[in-house]
């Protein structure tokens, strides 16, 4: 991290952290930032669900909500990005504050609710971007909804065409009974409602579902069973936690979804559980706690195909992807591993 990005993140951590973000959004769009491409090697090209990558490591949700920034984000270091979440109709979201930085426990505390500038505006975005980038949209549905399940649906009709992937998000902490559509029953129905939007597309894309990390042992099971018979091609491992387990900020009490480093061993066991019970026939895409190339390499050996940051850039900045790529291509290369996928689960047993 250069000297000016250090001074960055100072004054960032200055400020109220939700100010903070559109700060970061607008340096982006103003082109401050650097911009390395694609960081890329042998050992770091990969597929995954049948897209191929620069590297295994994305950029979470959540970042760019409304695809604002996708082109020069697309230059920072990620081998691919996923944008949102869009819901059908523009929505504020929950009242503010609604972002706590805990910088005690390298984390963060969020309790949005979704807000964005809905699928019409975020569809034009995805119109223009690169095409030369990885591409996907966390699909939501609107806190007000009569058909939150159909929702997902409408948005991946409206969005599929510039897209790579999509993502089905029912493990928003922050969206009233969201989490129920997590159920056997109700995702089931969800997804192949999801499915069959995605055959009305012209050109087909892989669907993700991503899942929270506080199930037991039999809902992951569940989860499991459905993403094999409903087809779906990726699963997202996971979503932010209600658990706060070890906290020391004094912001450990506010109500939200936990993400950053905390959250790293749960999330981990969880994505292991995971590939076990695929038996490593659903890709699966690591995330949460993740903050050095370390990190991303366990994930990998956990289980995951590739893996996704976002909380660690808020401590780190944006030079944090180029350096867990090509920390992670040493680690690879110590290790004997000619090329990421064939360390894929090589430690699982180690998270059971």
């Amino acid at each position: 991290m250069s000297l000016i990005e250090r001074l960055g993140l100072a004054f960032m951590h200055r400020i109220d952290p939700e100010t903070a973000h559109g700060l970061a959004v607008r340096a982006l769009q103003s082109g401050l930032t650097r911009k390395p491409g694609p960081v890329t090697s042998e050992r770091l090209r990969c597929t995954l669900a049948g897209i191929d990558l620069p590297n295994p490591v994305g950029l979470a949700a959540g970042f760019d909500k409304n695809a604002t920034v996708i082109a020069p984000l697309s230059q920072s270091g990620f081998g691919f990005i996923e944008v949102g979440a869009a819901t059908p109709r523009p929505q504020p979201g929950n009242p503010k504050p609604r972002l706590f930085r805990l910088s005690e426990d390298r984390a963060a505390i969020n309790r949005f609710g979704f807000n964005n500038d809905g699928m019409e505006a975020i569809g034009a975005r995805l119109a223009g971007r690169p095409k030369d980038a990885v591409i996907g949209l966390n699909l939501g549905a609107n806190k007000d909804s009569a058909d939150r399940a159909g929702d997902f649906a409408t948005v991946l009709r409206h969005c599929g065409a510039h897209l790579d992937f999509a993502t089905v998000n029912v493990s928003s902490p922050n969206t009233e009974k969201l989490r129920d559509l997590q159920g056997k029953a109700a995702l089931t129905a969800l997804l192949n409602g999801v499915m069959e939007a995605r055959a009305e597309l012209s050109r087909p894309i892989p669907v993700f579902l991503k899942i929270a990390p506080d199930l037991e042992t039999n809902e992951l099971q569940d989860i499991a069973e459905v993403a094999r018979d409903t087809g779906i091609d990726a699963i997202i491992a996971t979503n932010t936690t209600l658990s706060r387990e070890g906290l020391k900020s004094a912001h450990a009490g506010e109500t939200g979804g936990l993400s950053g480093a905390p959250l790293f061993e749960k999330s981990t066991r969880v994505l292991a559980q995971l590939s076990q019970m695929t038996d490593g026939t659903i890709p699966l895409i690591g995330v949460g706690g993740i903050g050095s190339a370390e990190q991303a390499y366990a994930k990998i050996c956990a289980g995951a195909s590739a893996v996704q940051v976002y909380t660690a850039l808020v401590y780190h900045g944006l030079a944090l992807v180029g350096e867990i790529a090509t920390g992670l291509d040493r680690l690879l290369a110590r290790d004997g591993f000619a090329n990421v996928a064939d360390s894929v689960g090589s430690k699982r047993n180690d998270w059971l």
